[in-house]
Order: C-alpha cells, then structure tokens, then sequence
C-alpha cells in the first residue's frame, strides 16, 4: 500500500530489469565513510538489508565476508537480485518480508541495513522490529544517495519530466538530506545516532540516465507500458537537445544515518 507520505502506488517489480541494468548503486564511497566513522562487525557477521530491491547494498556486505539476507516485499525484485548475486559468486539469502514485520528471532543479525527506502516504511513498526532483530552492540546503517536538481541541471528538466507525466509523483525537489531516520531509530531507543553526508558526483551515460529514470517509483513502477514509452522517448529528445554528449555527469548527495543497539 502507499507509504503514509507519499501516495503514489508503486510497483517495483515492472520496473526490475531496468533497476538492475540501470540504478547505480552506492558509490565506493559509502564503504569509505563508514569505516572513517564507525566500527564495522567483524566477518563473518550476520547482515540483513531491508527493502534490498535487487540488492545493492546486500551485495556491499556480502563482500566484507558477512552472512547476508536480503529482505524484500516484491519477488521479482528478489528474483533480479538473486541472479545478480549468482553471477557475482556470492552466497547471499533472499526473503520475502517487509521491515515492519520481520520473519526473524529476536537477536538475529549484527548489522541491519535500509539502503533508498526508509520513506517507504511505517517508521515506528519498523524500527521496532529493527530493535527487535539486533543484536546487543549491532549496527544499523540507512543510506540514501539522491541527485539535487540544481536550477538549470539535467536533474531539474528531468524532474520537470517526469510530472508532467505522473503528477501524482512527489518526490522531486529534494537537497539529499534524510533527518528523519535518525529521530525514528532515536525514538525506538537505538542510541549513538549519527548522521554523515557528503556530495559524489555520479557519472552516466545517457542511455542509463534514461534507464535509471524508467526505474524510478514515478515512471515504470506506477505507469503503464505506453506511458513509460511515451516518457523514455520524450527524455531521449530532452538528452540530445539539451545535455548532449557521450557522458553526464550529476551531482548526488550521499546521506547515511548510524545507530546502535545499546550494550
């Protein structure tokens, strides 16, 4: 169902091959950032990365050695990241579930991870459950990683877009920052909450760009075939008269939330 936020219907699950094909992911960055800020478990810890989608930040994990379960309410998301993690070698555990009710015992995993969806969340439920599954001294890391549409950038036109394709869409405008996380993880008694963030310029080439937007909740995970049609091809006309060249190149706002689970 909608998030209480945000109205809009949203069905991931259309949009998988262009998720997997096209979404960035993290940059390098984030991995830098944690271990200049926190302590990372040791491996091979037990991780579980909330509304894991085709498994971005699992896959972070699962390389630092840790015994990873990716956790996701869509299964063709689940099904996009489960080839992504086999054809990467890694051994990962894929689940069915959402965040506000954990299919887990309590004390389960010693880092819990949310990566670009704690806004899809019913934030108390979840955080309850976060507590609930966290081991004593566990890690809980949300990350966000969002374009700022400066006036003038390709991010704005793009933005400018996708509304007059999806009006219901509400997630343009932003700055990149996510306050609102920490005070939810403070509010369900995780203690040592911090907040890092930091510009990365993300480079694209415009056919990801493209793809990149098709996967986005406002274009094919809430409209139809020939409305997505229909958008691709008038963001393929705005890239060539507009922003012409082989690569792009935006600025994203890389925002992660720490907390632990107080000893």
């Amino acid at each position: 169902m909608p998030s209480p936020s945000n109205p809009i219907q949203r069905n991931f699950g259309a949009a998988a091959k262009d998720y997997a094909r096209h979404r960035p992911g993290f940059p390098p960055r984030l991995m830098e950032l944690l271990e200049e800020r926190t302590v990372l478990p040791k491996a091979p810890a037990d991780a579980l990365d909330l509304g894991t989608g085709t498994g971005t930040l699992a896959r972070w994990w699962a390389r630092q050695g840790y015994q990873v379960t990716g956790l996701d309410p869509d299964v063709r998301m689940l099904k996009s990241a489960a080839a992504i993690a086999k054809n990467e070698g890694l051994q990962m555990e894929w689940i069915p579930g959402t965040a506000e009710a954990l299919p887990f015992a309590d004390q389960s995993f010693d880092l819990i991870s949310a990566g670009q969806c704690w806004h899809w969340f019913d934030a108390p439920q979840a955080c309850a459950e976060i507590r609930r599954c966290l081991r004593p001294g566990g890690l809980v890391v949300v990350a966000h990683y969002d374009w700022l549409p400066a006036p003038g950038s390709l991010a704005a036109a793009t933005e400018a877009l996708i509304l007059k394709h999806n009006p219901q869409w509400q997630l343009g405008g932003g700055d990149g920052f996510h306050p609102q996380a920490a005070e939810d993880l403070r509010s369900a008694g995780l203690t040592s909450c911090e907040r890092v963030h930091e510009i990365v310029a993300q480079p694209f080439r415009p056919e990801d760009w493209r793809g990149r937007i098709r996967a986005s909740v406002g274009i094919a995970a809430s409209l139809d075939a020939a409305q997505v049609q229909a958008f691709d091809q008038e963001l393929m006309a705005l890239l060539a008269q507009e922003f012409p060249g082989e690569f792009l190149e935006l600025p994203h706002r890389l925002d992660l939330t720490l907390a632990r689970h107080s000893l």
